[in-house]
């Protein structure tokens, strides 16, 4: 008997009433519900705002990350019972990876770069502060803090686990609480990942909640301070986005949506090339890769009108190698689509797409499957057409079948690619596939104004390239006009999005007491205890060091030379020099800074572990022979990584503000050092 799914609602399961069947994709088994109970949206609501966002606000951007990375390596200790349950969906093994360990990998990301570049408090500091008076008094910055709202994730039936994990990861990281709301016919892969990330004992109360089945009235209570983000088709995407309330309130709205993506074969490239075969094989696997169910897959296929045939050719006889059935049997390459719903859209589609067109590649030619008891199955077979006028045919570039299906389209001239390519009106990813830099600074620009994303693809990229169709978290993932015109991941671009940005105008020392951060111009705590000499614990944000002063000679700038090897004629020749706008000869930028190193530096052992960094170097002005440089050491940012080394010593980092001036008081260098400082404990 199937089981009936359950929604996790204001920290307890929902469900035991059976509703919509679910069935296997891979022969049409009964294999679940989702249930007959309708959700208290309210609840869920007030919950994610009264529980979840005062629980994540106990913890700052550092402690959410390594929250991420610790429930990222527990989802990785369960994966198999994922693969297991995914399966269902049609999925081979590699389909499967790319959403399973895709998702968990996109959380150990998010985890990386916020422990990276995240404070250990919350308020993230968009600086630098800049003055806003003649007397240094006033100044102006932004900060951006967590909104005090909550996040309602809706996503595609393709990526059951990747589409939520990719944004919930960013959304947790800003304090965010997460209402998820993932497509039915896979609901019961998402739901066994929240079973396991409730497992874990990870989560604050209230970080995160499930939705199974519709979402009633839940866009019709939030508010400003709240945020949707949405996957799936455009059209859908295009009724959620006029939602009255949403209108009302400026509910920011993201969304992501399905496109006819492009790959271009540029007309430098022959069939003799590495770059052809490259560029067939990107096609084909972005063709039966998730049955073609991607949001990124290639559905334009646009080529030079002389390379058609031989595109076509070489197309047909890899996609006649792959063999289509259960992913359980061994050589099956290609999985079902999600649903027999899934399986009839594509197939009128397909019909319309045929219209006018070409049909090169279809179940006409040896469509097989491989496996017992999937002839009731949800499978699709490849299928492949030609345009050629794709000027003229406006199907094309309109008509978007989701699954293994592409076409296709002849050009003349570069320019004409492009104007192709954009016929798309909006597209995630487009690829260009080129032995020849020139035409990639010429394309690239163009394609870049409506695409999310562009691949140029050559021998040399294709060692490392991560495909067409694989969106990282470290780049942005969405797309303008059809694509939705959101900006999915992104890295830390992807938190601030759920973060509210705020200038804020005062004094230096107000400003450096609001971002956590020190400010110049803010009042400093000056001691007899070297800064260098206190632990991680001790160090204050406004700790500073004046140093002694050095006068620079001419057997500075010799022994650095000789040292460094830099015998740079500024430092050296006295007469070509002088012709110079400074007139005469000069030290070594790095002399002054190491001289300055040599000023504020404690040398004996103590909490400074090691100088790891430096950050916005700028020499500001020339420093001569006999002038006399001092710097100022103040301690900027202090960042809890909540970390340990091998002994078990516990150790933090902190970014020092350094200030180089000359005897007249003029700054000459400027930059931060990052060290690692040991704790007390």
């Amino acid at each position: 008997m199937a089981s009936t799914l359950q929604s996790w609602i204001g920290g307890r399961w929902i469900g035991a009433e059976a509703s919509a069947p679910l069935h296997s994709a891979l022969n049409n088994a009964l294999i679940y519900h989702t249930h007959a109970e309708k959700i208290d949206f309210d609840e869920a609501v007030t919950y994610a705002r009264k529980t979840g966002v005062p629980a994540l606000m106990k913890l700052d951007f550092q402690q959410r990350a390594a929250r991420l990375k610790a429930l990222a390596l527990y989802l990785a200790s369960r994966k198999e019972e994922l693969y297991a349950i995914s399966h269902l969906t049609g999925a081979t093994r590699a389909d499967s990876w790319v959403d399973i360990e895709g998702g968990t990998g996109t959380l150990f990301a998010y985890a990386s770069m916020g422990s990276r570049e995240l404070p250990s408090s919350n308020v993230l500091h968009e600086g630098p502060a800049m003055a806003l008076g003649k007397n240094g008094g006033f100044s102006g910055t932004h900060i951006l803090v967590p909104r005090g709202g909550l996040a309602v994730h809706i996503n595609a039936f393709n990526f059951p686990i990747w589409g939520l994990l990719e944004k919930f990861a960013p959304s947790f990281l800003a304090a965010m609480p997460c209402i998820g709301k993932p497509a039915s016919a896979t609901s019961y892969l998402t739901e066994a990942l929240v079973r396991m990330m409730n497992d874990s004992g990870l989560l604050p109360e209230g970080a995160l909640q499930l939705v199974i089945g519709g979402t009633g009235d839940l866009l019709d209570r939030l508010g400003g301070a709240d945020v949707v983000t949405f996957t799936g088709s455009a059209d859908t995407a295009a009724k959620l986005r006029t939602n009255r309330n949403l209108i009302a309130n400026s509910v920011p709205f993201t969304a992501e949506a399905d496109s006819l993506n492009c790959a271009i074969l540029a007309p430098d490239v022959t069939p003799d090339d590495v770059e052809f075969d490259l560029f067939v094989k990107e096609v084909a696997r972005e063709m039966t890769g998730k049955a073609g169910q991607k949001c990124t897959a290639i559905r334009r296929i646009i080529v030079p009108e002389n390379m058609v045939d031989a595109v076509g050719t070489r197309l047909r006889e890899r996609l006649a190698k792959v063999s289509v059935g259960d992913p359980s049997v061994e050589g099956v390459r290609m999985g079902a689509l999600a649903s027999k719903d899934q399986q009839r859209d594509v197939a009128e589609r397909v019909e319309l797409l045929a219209r006018g067109n070409e049909v090169l590649f279809s179940e006409r030619d040896g469509f097989k499957l491989v496996g017992d008891g999937v002839a009731n199955g949800s499978f699709f077979s490849p299928t492949l057409l030609l345009c050629r006028d794709g000027m003229r045919n406006d199907a094309v570039h309109d008509i978007e079948a989701f699954g293994p299906v592409s076409t296709i389209i002849s050009y003349n001239g570069i320019d004409e690619a492009l104007a192709l390519a954009a016929r798309g009106k909006g597209s995630l990813v487009s690829t260009l596939v080129t032995k020849e830099p020139a035409i990639a600074a010429y394309a690239v620009p163009m394609a870049a104004a409506s695409h999310g994303r562009v691949l140029i693809l050559d021998r040399e990229a294709s060692v490392d390239s991560t495909g067409h169709g694989s969106p990282l978290p470290q780049l942005k993932h969405g797309g303008p006009g059809r694509a939705g015109g959101g900006e999915e991941l992104g890295g830390i671009r992807a938190v601030r999005h759920f973060l509210q940005r705020a200038a804020v105008q005062g004094s230096p020392t107000m400003l450096a007491a609001v971002t956590g951060e020190y400010v110049r111009g803010a009042k400093v705590q000056e001691s007899e205890v070297h800064p260098f000499r206190r632990y991680f614990e001790d160090l204050k944000m406004g700790d500073s060091l004046l140093t002694h002063r050095r006068t620079v000679t001419e057997a500075d700038i010799v022994n650095f030379g000789g040292v460094s090897g830099d015998y740079f004629y500024m430092h050296f020749d006295d007469i070509a020099a002088k012709d110079t706008q400074f007139g005469k000869r000069i030290a070594h930028g790095y002399f002054v800074l190491s001289a300055a190193a040599g000023l504020f530096v404690s040398p004996a052992p103590g909490p400074v572990l090691a100088n790891y960094g430096l950050d916005n170097l700028r020499f500001i002005a020339p420093v001569a022979i006999g002038d006399t440089i001092r710097a100022r050491l103040t301690c900027k940012r202090k960042v809890d990584r909540n970390r340990t080394d091998d002994k078990g010593v516990g150790q933090g980092v902190v970014a020092w503000d350094v200030q180089v001036t000359n005897q007249n008081d003029e700054l000459v260098a400027s930059y931060d050092i990052l060290t690692l400082v040991m704790k007390r404990g």
